[in-house]
């Protein structure tokens, strides 16, 4: 459903070109300040403008619709809405017969039976995540100060060396193509506790998360799959002190589900967007057959430059949670 949390609720609403979208946080504790310059630095990290981003502008001015009283939280439901400015909903006419592949059109048709919203994706559009970021901005300030977030770009298109990351992604746009990344999040100063075995531990409660993000297609905690390779002599992180200091890190912070003092390390792998310039065979129900899609629309050629405040934002909700029942 549309609902997570435990101790903190999210209930996301809205379409990409509906008249706006939003989220409910529901477990925000009274006496939080929160004004909306705070969602300022977070939703302009997300902004589109950049190379390689959409030229589709929203203002992205969050309303703060319940939950606040003469600028503190008041422990009811904290509601956050954001406006739909910037729609152009005639490129995606074609798109509900003539499905963009590895996309939510066709899947979404079904499941819904033809009553789904397919205007710029609707409820499956990343246009969501800006309220998702709305609501890291919230969680982040439940948190204790010591802890702190350091989110970046690892790899775009394959390519790890950043000073040739613009050059990747100009080189995939200039051919009417979109290529993925990979995104690093870092959460330093977090203690010995956080996570609910079983089915809540850190690790699952973060990237069920993680996985909710439109585009994501894959989580690692610390080393991730690299582990698989070695021996336990090699991957064992020996532990140093009683604070649970240990002498390397493959664990990225995390044991038996249980955060254990030491840097929380997670990375997600968002895949190339699917709506390319470039022409593709793919079915069109209108004739029954394969035929080529030409997409229209504004769309990002590398949708990871813009996650990695979604990415950090998702991250922190997940910690938020844990630390109201720790």
């Amino acid at each position: 459903m549309n609902t997570f949390g435990n101790a903190l609720r999210l209930s996301i609403w809205g379409e990409s070109h509906g008249a706006a979208v939003g989220i409910t946080l529901d477990g925000v504790p009274a006496g939080i300040a929160l004004s909306e310059e705070d969602f300022e630095h977070d939703l302009a990290r997300r902004r589109s403008g950049a190379q390689g981003t959409t030229p589709r502008r929203e203002s992205d001015r969050p309303q703060l619709l319940s939950g606040i009283y003469e600028g503190v939280t008041t422990g009811a439901p904290l509601t956050i809405l954001f406006q739909n400015e910037d729609t152009r909903s005639r490129d995606y006419t074609v798109l509900t017969h003539h499905f963009r592949p590895s996309h939510a059109d066709r899947v979404a048709q079904v499941k819904f039976d033809g009553k789904n919203d397919p205007r710029g994706g609707g409820h499956f559009s990343a246009r969501l995540t800006v309220a998702l970021v709305a609501a890291g901005v919230v969680a982040k300030k439940m948190l204790p100060a010591e802890v702190q977030f350091s989110t970046r770009l690892t790899a775009v298109g394959g390519e790890r060396d950043a000073e040739r990351f613009e050059q990747v992604i100009a080189a995939a746009q200039a051919e009417g193509d979109s290529v993925g990344g990979v995104i690093e999040c870092r959460v330093e100063g977090l203690p010995t506790g956080w996570g609910e075995p079983f089915f809540d531990s850190a690790e699952s409660l973060i990237a069920h998360l993680l996985f909710a993000i439109p585009a994501i297609k894959g989580v690692e905690f610390g080393d991730g799959f690299a582990v698989a390779a070695r021996r336990g002599s090699e991957n064992n992180d020996p532990i140093l002190d009683s604070h649970g200091t240990t002498a390397s890190n493959h664990a990225g912070g995390i044991d038996g589900g249980i955060t254990n003092g030491n840097p929380l390390i997670v990375r997600a792998a968002m895949k190339p967007t699917p709506s390319i310039a470039r022409e593709q065979l793919t079915y069109d129900a209108e004739c029954d057959c394969v035929a080529p899609l030409q997409i229209k629309g504004r769309h990002d050629a590398c949708v990871a430059l813009r996650g990695a405040v979604v990415v950090e934002a998702a991250v922190a909700l997940a910690l938020a949670d844990l630390s109201r029942r720790a």
